[in-house]
């Protein structure tokens, strides 16, 4: 284990653990509607490492409580533009032919490229963890079982995955890739 990778355990046992029951309650009961928590959740834990490493959270509770609240938005806000979008807009995208031209087929097999190597260069355990998160869709209770390891290790173990992938986007100057999370 890196020094960076045992700093990141480290904060994440510390900092944002023992505040993961509040926070979940806390979701489930301002947004019931919500199906996998455990993706919001995620999604909070990848914001707050991204700004700790920047070292600008002083209250990491806080931090995490209205990190979990602006992605629940940001989620909602994304499923009724969806939801809300033109049935002529929706039935006129069946009809053009949106085909990605040469340029665009490369771009996307160097991106493809790169986020293989994120992967890979992650630790063995936060890996495979990953992979059995994102390639088989396993829960995190699955992944626990089938691994040995709690849910909460799961749930670390995932968290670092996805601050070291950002990490590793960023390092490579693919800015686009970073922003839009990447959801184990």
């Amino acid at each position: 284990m890196t020094p960076q990778s045992s700093e990141q355990a480290r904060t994440f046992a510390e900092e944002v653990q023992p505040h993961e029951p509040d926070l979940r309650s806390f979701l489930h009961g301002r947004f019931p509607n919500l199906r996998d928590i455990d993706d919001l959740i995620q999604e909070t834990y990848a914001r707050f490492f991204r700004v700790r490493g920047a070292g600008k959270i002083k209250e990491p509770r806080a931090y995490l409580f209205a990190t979990a609240r602006n992605a629940a938005f940001d989620l909602y806000r994304r499923n009724r533009n969806v939801a809300g979008r033109d049935l002529g807009e929706t039935a006129l995208e069946s009809v053009v032919e949106d085909r990605p031209n040469a340029a665009e087929n490369a771009s996307h097999e160097q991106e493809l490229d790169i986020l293989n190597q994120a992967i890979e260069a992650l630790p063995d355990r936060c890996r495979e963890v990953l992979k059995l998160r994102r390639f088989q869709g396993l829960s995190y209770r699955e992944i626990g079982e089938k691994l040995g390891i709690s849910e909460s290790t799961v749930n670390a173990q995932l968290a670092i995955a996805m601050v070291r992938c950002r990490q590793h986007f960023h390092s490579r100057g693919d800015l686009k890739r970073d922003h839009h999370a990447f959801h184990p």
